[in-house]
């Protein structure tokens, strides 16, 4: 199984910091393979919406914090205490959807809950 966020990449290339990273990654096509090549194994590829909480969820205890600024790194959960990194943490989130998701028979795009 694969696992990804579906990302605004046209909203981000607008940001002119990330515009050229991110065109030259060709987020889209390796997506497009990355699904052709998953789905021709035989394996799942699910797509969690880009509105789902990723990032602000806690992973431990599933505590939604209100606001999480791009430039906050490192975030302390306010009901249990864990310390997250922000993109380890949304990567654990992303994955702990899939999983719920595809135990659930449902493919493709996922959407936030």
């Amino acid at each position: 199984m694969i696992a990804v966020e579906d990302l605004n990449i046209k909203g981000m290339v607008r940001n002119h910091n990330l515009a050229r990273v991110i065109s030259d990654a060709s987020m889209s096509e390796l997506l497009r393979q990355l699904k052709y090549k998953q789905e021709w194994k035989g394996g799942k590829f699910i797509k969690i919406d880009r509105f789902f909480p990723s990032s602000k969820t806690c992973s431990f205890c599933n505590f939604i914090v209100d606001t999480l600024p791009l430039s906050i790194r490192k975030w302390r959960c306010p009901k249990c205490k864990k310390m997250h990194d922000r993109d380890v943490n949304a990567a654990k989130n992303i994955v702990n959807q899939a999983v719920i998701h595809s135990a659930r028979g449902e493919n493709e795009k996922v959407t936030a809950r």
